[in-house]
């Protein structure tokens, strides 16, 4: 129903929830917060206008309509603001502001190229979501994905980056000597080159049931969504790598027991983290087992998991999923004009150019990538001394 003002209904846990009030502070909106967790009216409403799902953050505007779990582009353009950057042209344009964005971004402004950032959702990637970074270099404690993520703006921001953090890219195309990024609110800009780092998103399983559940019982967060099943007998986490056996971690928390299924014969998480999952009393592991189907009425009720040598099928009843398989490749806004791989990574030569000269490529979304912050910071850095060496050579005296 109308409201007076814009209304957040989330949790206080929640990284997505979190990224959109600190938006609309930063736009100056007045919102009113409601901690559906301490709200039991405020649950059951964002169920409701959700078809059953608990989906979060869902935000209700003056007008009664809603978004559920907005980017910062989709914020920006029901609120009317503008996503337009400062100028029309930049030296150099980093499409996504992930660790890889970011890093290269500083790295290039450092050098005095003058540096756009575009990204839809928020800065700071996948790493913003993670709960926690223990693997980093220079934080023996580790580091939660939040406060990595604000370090890491703050020090572009230092150099002279400029971000536009609501701004969706639907485009990048070469015309003679410039390079030129279209947004989805129709501004365009020109640079001369570009760097794109528009990292991923999880894949789903694209089995029966799934897109019908998702949020109503199948997740692809467990930061995000862990919380919501606390005292839960039961959690299934598919998967068997790293994010799955950290993620997985992370929901013993909530659940008595956590279970994983994995289609290979062993976990391929690192052997740390797999040796976590083993001796974790909460935890248990199914090899060579995948799901065939998730079933239920609104909500997730069961799952149907099949043993991928004999055939044999099982059905079990977790109060969630969640699933952790592997990446997609945000690129599809490259088709036709970059070189992609089958799986839509990016390929590019040694020095992180693409096969179209002065477009570079970094992060989870480059062919060969490895999918850790670390390395996604550190192909941002060498990306950035690239394109410094590349606008070098476009001009006999400097620069271009």
């Amino acid at each position: 129903m109308p409201a007076d003002r814009i209304v957040v209904y989330g949790t206080t846990w929640c990284p997505d929830c979190k990224r959109s009030k600190r938006f609309l502070g930063q736009q100056r909106v007045q919102y009113d917060w409601v901690d559906v967790e301490q709200d039991p009216q405020g649950m059951h409403f964002i169920e409701e206008i959700n078809q059953g799902k608990q989906i979060v953050p869902t935000i209700v505007f003056q007008d009664g309509s809603a978004l559920a779990e907005p980017s910062n582009a989709d914020l920006a353009e029901k609120l009317g603001i503008a996503t337009k950057a400062k100028r029309d042209h930049y030296e150099l344009v980093v499409v996504g502001g992930g660790p890889a964005g970011l890093t290269a971004a500083l790295y290039a402004a450092r050098e005095g190229i003058g540096t756009l950032v575009i990204d839809r959702s928020g800065l700071g990637g996948q790493a913003a979501i993670t709960e926690r970074l223990d693997n980093f270099p220079g934080f023996p404690e580790g580091v939660s994905g939040a406060e990595f993520a604000d370090r890491l703006v703050k020090q572009a921001e230092r150099f002279g980056v400029e971000a536009l953090p609501a701004a969706e890219v639907v485009a990048c195309t070469c015309e003679g000597r410039y390079h030129y990024i279209r947004t989805k609110s129709g501004e365009e800009y020109s640079a001369d080159a570009v760097l794109v780092a528009p990292g991923s998103t999880y894949r789903r399983l694209n089995v029966r049931g799934e897109e019908d559940f998702i949020g109503a019982g199948v997740h692809f967060c467990a930061t995000c969504d862990g919380a919501f099943y606390r005292g839960a007998q039961q959690l299934l986490v598919v998967g068997g790598g790293n994010s799955a056996g950290e993620e997985g971690l992370f929901l013993t928390r909530f659940a008595k027991k956590v279970t994983m299924v994995t289609i290979d014969p062993a976990l391929t998480a690192a052997d740390i983290v797999a040796r976590k999952v083993k001796e974790h009393p909460q935890m248990e592991v199914v090899y060579r087992t995948t799901v065939a189907e998730f079933r239920g009425d609104k909500r997730l009720e069961s799952v149907v998991l099949k043993n991928v040598d004999s055939g044999e099928t099982k059905e079990i009843r977790p109060a969630a999923v969640f699933v952790f398989i592997g990446l997609q490749p945000n690129t599809k806004f490259l088709e036709g004009n970059v070189d992609l791989d089958q799986w839509g990574f990016i390929v590019t030569s040694l020095t992180l150019e693409t096969n179209v000269p002065g477009v570079f490529a970094a992060g989870d979304a480059r062919a060969g990538a490895t999918a850790q912050a670390a390395s996604a910071a550190g192909e941002g850095a060498t990306a950035a001394l690239m394109i410094r060496e590349y606008l070098k050579e476009r001009s006999p005296h400097g620069r271009a």
